[in-house]
Protein backbone atom coordinates (compact mmCIF):
# COMPACT_ATOMS: atom_id res chain seq x y z
CA UNK A 1 0.00 0.00 0.00
CA UNK A 2 1.29 3.32 -1.03
CA UNK A 3 2.28 6.40 1.42
CA UNK A 4 -0.46 9.45 2.09
CA UNK A 5 1.65 12.63 3.43
CA UNK A 6 -0.19 15.71 4.04
CA UNK A 7 1.85 19.18 3.52
CA UNK A 8 0.41 22.26 6.09
CA UNK A 9 1.18 25.08 4.55
CA UNK A 10 -0.23 28.36 3.41
CA UNK A 11 0.55 31.08 1.04
CA UNK A 12 -0.56 34.45 -0.05
CA UNK A 13 -0.07 38.31 -0.57
CA UNK A 14 1.02 38.55 3.34
CA UNK A 15 3.19 35.67 3.72
CA UNK A 16 4.83 35.01 0.22
CA UNK A 17 5.09 31.79 -1.25
CA UNK A 18 8.48 30.37 -0.57
CA UNK A 19 6.95 28.13 1.71
CA UNK A 20 4.94 26.57 -1.20
CA UNK A 21 7.73 26.60 -3.52
CA UNK A 22 10.04 24.36 -1.65
CA UNK A 23 7.20 22.20 0.03
CA UNK A 24 6.02 21.73 -3.98
CA UNK A 25 9.70 20.91 -4.67
CA UNK A 26 8.92 17.96 -1.72
CA UNK A 27 5.97 16.88 -2.86
CA UNK A 28 7.02 16.38 -6.50
CA UNK A 29 10.16 14.14 -5.07
CA UNK A 30 7.40 12.16 -2.92
CA UNK A 31 4.88 11.94 -5.90
CA UNK A 32 7.40 10.39 -8.08
CA UNK A 33 8.59 7.68 -5.45
CA UNK A 34 4.53 6.82 -5.07
CA UNK A 35 3.41 9.00 -2.41
CA UNK A 36 -0.13 10.56 -2.39
CA UNK A 37 0.25 14.44 -1.44
CA UNK A 38 -2.02 16.18 -0.01
CA UNK A 39 -1.95 20.12 0.63
CA UNK A 40 -3.33 21.21 3.83
CA UNK A 41 -4.50 25.08 3.83
CA UNK A 42 -4.75 27.96 1.56
CA UNK A 43 -3.38 29.71 -1.19
CA UNK A 44 -4.71 33.47 -0.87
CA UNK A 45 -4.66 36.03 -3.49
CA UNK A 46 -2.15 34.39 -5.42
CA UNK A 47 -3.19 32.89 -9.02
CA UNK A 48 0.68 31.77 -9.18
CA UNK A 49 0.76 30.16 -6.36
CA UNK A 50 -2.31 28.17 -6.72
CA UNK A 51 -1.23 27.34 -10.38
CA UNK A 52 1.62 25.47 -9.10
CA UNK A 53 -0.56 23.18 -7.38
CA UNK A 54 -3.07 23.03 -9.80
CA UNK A 55 -0.56 21.95 -12.52
CA UNK A 56 0.68 19.28 -10.76
CA UNK A 57 -2.39 17.91 -9.95
CA UNK A 58 -1.72 18.42 -6.27
CA UNK A 59 -4.99 18.69 -4.35
CA UNK A 60 -5.50 21.63 -1.92
CA UNK A 61 -7.76 20.64 1.53
CA UNK A 62 -8.75 23.34 3.72
CA UNK A 63 -7.74 23.27 7.10
CA UNK A 64 -8.35 24.16 10.59
CA UNK A 65 -5.67 26.69 12.64
CA UNK A 66 -6.57 24.64 15.69
CA UNK A 67 -4.09 21.93 16.40
CA UNK A 68 -6.75 19.56 17.17
CA UNK A 69 -9.15 19.84 14.09
CA UNK A 70 -5.86 19.35 12.06
CA UNK A 71 -5.34 16.18 14.09
CA UNK A 72 -8.97 15.21 12.78
CA UNK A 73 -8.75 16.06 9.27
CA UNK A 74 -5.41 14.26 9.03
CA UNK A 75 -6.72 11.09 10.26
CA UNK A 76 -9.82 11.39 8.31
CA UNK A 77 -7.34 11.78 5.16
CA UNK A 78 -5.73 8.81 6.44
CA UNK A 79 -2.63 10.89 6.35
CA UNK A 80 0.97 8.26 6.99
CA UNK A 81 2.71 11.37 7.88
CA UNK A 82 2.20 15.57 7.98
CA UNK A 83 4.90 17.99 6.80
CA UNK A 84 4.69 21.55 8.99
CA UNK A 85 5.99 24.67 6.87
CA UNK A 86 4.43 27.67 8.48
CA UNK A 87 5.80 30.22 11.12
CA UNK A 88 1.62 31.03 12.03
CA UNK A 89 0.63 27.68 13.42
CA UNK A 90 0.13 27.18 17.01
CA UNK A 91 3.31 25.87 19.07
CA UNK A 92 1.17 22.96 20.66
CA UNK A 93 0.23 21.55 16.44
CA UNK A 94 2.77 19.21 16.04
CA UNK A 95 2.41 17.57 19.87
CA UNK A 96 -0.94 17.22 19.40
CA UNK A 97 -0.56 15.49 15.61
CA UNK A 98 2.56 12.98 17.30
CA UNK A 99 -0.12 12.53 20.03
CA UNK A 100 -2.51 11.05 17.44
CA UNK A 101 -0.19 8.49 16.28
CA UNK A 102 1.02 10.81 13.06
CA UNK A 103 4.58 11.30 12.26
CA UNK A 104 5.85 14.99 11.77
CA UNK A 105 8.19 16.86 10.02
CA UNK A 106 8.88 20.77 10.31
CA UNK A 107 10.59 22.32 7.92
CA UNK A 108 11.96 25.54 9.83
CA UNK A 109 14.34 28.89 9.51
CA UNK A 110 16.85 28.07 12.48
CA UNK A 111 14.36 28.76 15.31
CA UNK A 112 11.81 25.68 15.27
CA UNK A 113 9.64 28.41 17.52
CA UNK A 114 8.61 25.25 20.11
CA UNK A 115 6.83 23.24 17.16
CA UNK A 116 7.23 19.57 17.95
CA UNK A 117 8.84 17.21 15.46
CA UNK A 118 9.81 14.19 14.56
CA UNK A 119 12.49 15.40 12.38
CA UNK A 120 13.44 18.83 11.52
CA UNK A 121 14.30 20.07 8.41
CA UNK A 122 16.43 23.64 7.99
CA UNK A 123 17.79 24.41 4.65
CA UNK A 124 19.64 27.24 5.45
CA UNK A 125 23.23 27.61 4.28
CA UNK A 126 25.65 26.90 7.48
CA UNK A 127 22.52 25.35 9.73
CA UNK A 128 24.16 22.41 10.54
CA UNK A 129 27.08 24.48 12.28
CA UNK A 130 24.21 26.62 14.17
CA UNK A 131 23.21 25.41 17.72
CA UNK A 132 19.47 25.50 17.78
CA UNK A 133 17.18 24.56 21.32
CA UNK A 134 14.31 22.20 20.29
CA UNK A 135 11.40 21.79 22.58
CA UNK A 136 11.87 20.40 26.03
CA UNK A 137 9.29 18.07 25.41
CA UNK A 138 10.41 15.85 22.77
CA UNK A 139 11.72 12.53 24.01
CA UNK A 140 15.72 12.32 24.31
CA UNK A 141 15.57 9.81 20.83
CA UNK A 142 14.38 12.32 18.84
CA UNK A 143 17.24 15.02 20.00
CA UNK A 144 19.16 14.39 17.23
CA UNK A 145 16.19 14.24 14.32
CA UNK A 146 17.16 17.13 12.47
CA UNK A 147 18.29 17.67 8.70
CA UNK A 148 20.54 20.62 8.40
CA UNK A 149 22.19 22.60 5.74
CA UNK A 150 22.43 23.14 1.83
CA UNK A 151 22.60 18.98 1.47
CA UNK A 152 19.05 19.16 2.52
CA UNK A 153 18.04 21.89 0.00
CA UNK A 154 14.77 21.50 -1.83
CA UNK A 155 14.36 22.36 -5.42
CA UNK A 156 11.94 21.94 -8.28
CA UNK A 157 11.62 19.96 -10.98
CA UNK A 158 11.90 22.92 -13.40
CA UNK A 159 15.29 23.76 -11.58
CA UNK A 160 16.90 20.32 -11.11
CA UNK A 161 16.79 20.15 -14.63
CA UNK A 162 17.94 23.51 -16.04
CA UNK A 163 21.52 24.99 -16.33
CA UNK A 164 23.07 28.35 -16.53
CA UNK A 165 22.09 29.27 -20.15
CA UNK A 166 24.51 31.22 -22.57
CA UNK A 167 24.26 34.44 -24.52
CA UNK A 168 21.54 33.61 -26.91
CA UNK A 169 23.53 35.91 -28.90
CA UNK A 170 26.96 34.25 -28.83
CA UNK A 171 28.55 36.88 -27.49
CA UNK A 172 30.84 36.91 -24.28
CA UNK A 173 28.61 37.53 -20.70
CA UNK A 174 31.71 40.65 -20.42
CA UNK A 175 31.03 42.20 -24.10
CA UNK A 176 27.46 43.42 -24.04
CA UNK A 177 25.04 45.09 -21.47
CA UNK A 178 24.58 42.72 -18.16
CA UNK A 179 21.04 41.03 -18.50
CA UNK A 180 19.78 42.10 -14.62
CA UNK A 181 16.68 39.94 -12.89
CA UNK A 182 14.73 41.28 -9.74
CA UNK A 183 11.74 39.53 -8.05
CA UNK A 184 10.94 39.42 -4.58
CA UNK A 185 8.71 35.99 -4.37
CA UNK A 186 5.06 35.40 -6.14
CA UNK A 187 3.59 38.01 -4.54
CA UNK A 188 5.96 41.01 -3.47
CA UNK A 189 5.06 40.13 0.13
CA UNK A 190 6.98 43.72 1.20
CA UNK A 191 5.78 45.58 -1.79
CA UNK A 192 10.08 46.59 -2.55
CA UNK A 193 9.63 45.92 -6.52
CA UNK A 194 9.56 49.49 -7.55
CA UNK A 195 11.86 50.87 -5.16
CA UNK A 196 14.85 47.94 -6.24
CA UNK A 197 13.63 49.02 -9.98
CA UNK A 198 14.75 52.76 -8.71
CA UNK A 199 17.85 51.82 -7.27
CA UNK A 200 18.89 50.33 -10.34
CA UNK A 201 17.95 53.00 -12.36
CA UNK A 202 19.74 55.46 -9.99
CA UNK A 203 23.11 53.84 -11.11
CA UNK A 204 22.90 55.41 -15.06
CA UNK A 205 24.73 52.43 -16.02
CA UNK A 206 23.66 50.29 -19.10
CA UNK A 207 21.56 47.00 -18.49
CA UNK A 208 18.72 44.89 -20.05
CA UNK A 209 16.16 44.47 -16.84
CA UNK A 210 13.34 42.69 -16.27
CA UNK A 211 11.10 42.63 -12.79
CA UNK A 212 9.15 40.57 -11.75
CA UNK A 213 5.61 42.22 -9.75
CA UNK A 214 2.29 41.10 -9.12
CA UNK A 215 1.41 44.88 -9.67
CA UNK A 216 2.28 46.54 -13.12
CA UNK A 217 3.62 49.63 -12.53
CA UNK A 218 6.24 52.07 -14.87
CA UNK A 219 10.13 50.69 -14.06
CA UNK A 220 11.41 53.40 -16.60
CA UNK A 221 13.73 51.16 -19.66
CA UNK A 222 13.35 47.83 -17.03
CA UNK A 223 10.53 45.51 -18.57
CA UNK A 224 7.71 44.67 -15.36
CA UNK A 225 6.22 41.45 -15.45
CA UNK A 226 3.84 39.37 -13.24
CA UNK A 227 5.06 35.88 -11.74
CA UNK A 228 5.72 33.64 -14.31
CA UNK A 229 6.28 29.80 -14.63
CA UNK A 230 9.40 30.99 -16.88
CA UNK A 231 11.23 32.03 -13.62
CA UNK A 232 13.73 29.57 -13.65
CA UNK A 233 14.37 30.02 -17.58
CA UNK A 234 14.56 33.67 -16.62
CA UNK A 235 17.37 33.10 -13.71
CA UNK A 236 19.24 31.31 -15.64
CA UNK A 237 19.86 33.68 -18.30
CA UNK A 238 20.56 36.38 -16.36
CA UNK A 239 24.20 37.66 -15.43
CA UNK A 240 22.70 39.28 -12.25
CA UNK A 241 19.96 38.28 -10.21
CA UNK A 242 18.61 41.01 -7.60
CA UNK A 243 16.19 39.33 -4.99
CA UNK A 244 15.66 39.04 -1.20
CA UNK A 245 17.62 35.63 0.72
CA UNK A 246 14.19 33.49 0.10
CA UNK A 247 13.66 30.46 -1.13
CA UNK A 248 14.95 31.61 -4.59
CA UNK A 249 18.75 32.02 -3.74
CA UNK A 250 19.03 28.03 -3.33
CA UNK A 251 18.05 27.78 -6.83
CA UNK A 252 20.33 31.05 -7.64
CA UNK A 253 22.88 28.69 -6.12
CA UNK A 254 22.31 25.51 -7.86
CA UNK A 255 22.61 26.97 -11.63
CA UNK A 256 25.34 29.15 -10.06
CA UNK A 257 24.12 32.74 -11.13
CA UNK A 258 25.29 35.89 -9.35
CA UNK A 259 23.22 37.35 -6.89
CA UNK A 260 22.94 40.74 -5.16
CA UNK A 261 20.65 39.99 -1.90
CA UNK A 262 18.57 41.81 0.57
CA UNK A 263 16.20 40.43 2.64
CA UNK A 264 12.32 41.60 3.35
CA UNK A 265 11.37 39.05 6.65
CA UNK A 266 13.48 38.61 9.89
CA UNK A 267 13.68 34.35 8.93
CA UNK A 268 15.87 35.72 5.51
CA UNK A 269 18.71 37.54 7.63
CA UNK A 270 20.01 33.91 8.30
CA UNK A 271 20.74 33.13 4.72
CA UNK A 272 21.46 36.88 3.73
CA UNK A 273 24.42 37.03 6.38
CA UNK A 274 25.92 33.73 5.93
CA UNK A 275 25.74 34.28 1.91
CA UNK A 276 27.50 37.66 1.74
CA UNK A 277 30.16 35.99 4.75
CA UNK A 278 31.18 33.49 1.85
CA UNK A 279 30.71 36.07 -0.63
CA UNK A 280 28.53 33.83 -2.50
CA UNK A 281 26.45 37.05 -3.07
CA UNK A 282 26.84 40.87 -2.48
CA UNK A 283 24.89 42.24 -0.18
CA UNK A 284 23.08 45.16 -0.66
CA UNK A 285 21.40 45.86 3.04
CA UNK A 286 17.73 45.84 4.29
CA UNK A 287 16.01 48.98 2.00
CA UNK A 288 17.62 50.86 -1.06
CA UNK A 289 20.05 53.62 -0.55
CA UNK A 290 23.09 55.30 -1.52
CA UNK A 291 25.04 52.56 -0.43
CA UNK A 292 23.01 49.80 -1.85
CA UNK A 293 23.18 51.50 -5.34
CA UNK A 294 26.61 52.01 -5.13
CA UNK A 295 26.89 48.03 -4.78
CA UNK A 296 24.57 47.55 -7.89
CA UNK A 297 26.72 50.06 -10.10
CA UNK A 298 30.04 48.08 -9.28
CA UNK A 299 28.27 44.39 -10.05
CA UNK A 300 26.37 46.30 -13.45
CA UNK A 301 30.28 47.70 -14.33
CA UNK A 302 32.82 44.82 -12.98
CA UNK A 303 31.54 41.53 -14.84
CA UNK A 304 34.50 39.68 -13.03
CA UNK A 305 32.96 41.17 -9.63
CA UNK A 306 29.59 39.51 -10.78
CA UNK A 307 30.96 36.20 -11.56
CA UNK A 308 33.38 35.87 -8.92
CA UNK A 309 30.06 35.61 -6.71
CA UNK A 310 28.27 32.68 -8.82
CA UNK A 311 31.53 31.09 -8.97
CA UNK A 312 31.51 30.99 -5.09
CA UNK A 313 28.12 30.19 -4.95
CA UNK A 314 27.93 27.28 -7.79
CA UNK A 315 28.14 23.77 -5.84
CA UNK A 316 27.14 25.11 -2.63
CA UNK A 317 23.41 23.07 -3.58
CA UNK A 318 23.72 19.78 -5.53
CA UNK A 319 20.00 19.20 -6.27
CA UNK A 320 19.79 15.94 -4.23
CA UNK A 321 18.41 17.63 -0.81
CA UNK A 322 14.70 16.48 -1.68
CA UNK A 323 15.95 13.18 -2.36
CA UNK A 324 17.52 13.01 1.10
CA UNK A 325 14.55 14.71 2.98
CA UNK A 326 12.40 12.06 1.37
CA UNK A 327 14.22 9.38 2.51
CA UNK A 328 14.24 10.04 5.90
CA UNK A 329 10.39 11.17 6.01
CA UNK A 330 9.69 8.03 4.46
CA UNK A 331 11.79 5.96 7.02
CA UNK A 332 9.16 7.59 9.32
CA UNK A 333 5.97 7.20 7.70
CA UNK A 334 6.24 3.38 6.77
CA UNK A 335 8.27 2.49 9.52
Amino acid sequence: MSARAGIRCDAGVRSGVGHLVRCVALAEELVARGVEVIFLGEVRDSPWGQAQLDGRGLPLVPAPDEPEKLAALARGLALDAVVLDSYELAPATGSVLRAAGLPVLAIVDGDPLGQEADLYLDQNLGAEDRPVTLPATLPATLSGRRLAGSRYVLLRDSVRRRTRAPRTDGSPRADCPPRVLCFFGGTDSAGVARRWADALNATGLPFLGTIVSPVPFDAGPIAVIPPTDRLPELMAAADLVVTAAGSAVWELLHLGVPMALTWVAANQLIGYEELVRRRAAAGLGPAPGPEAVAVLAKLLADPAAREEHGRRGRGLVDGKGRERVADALLGLALR
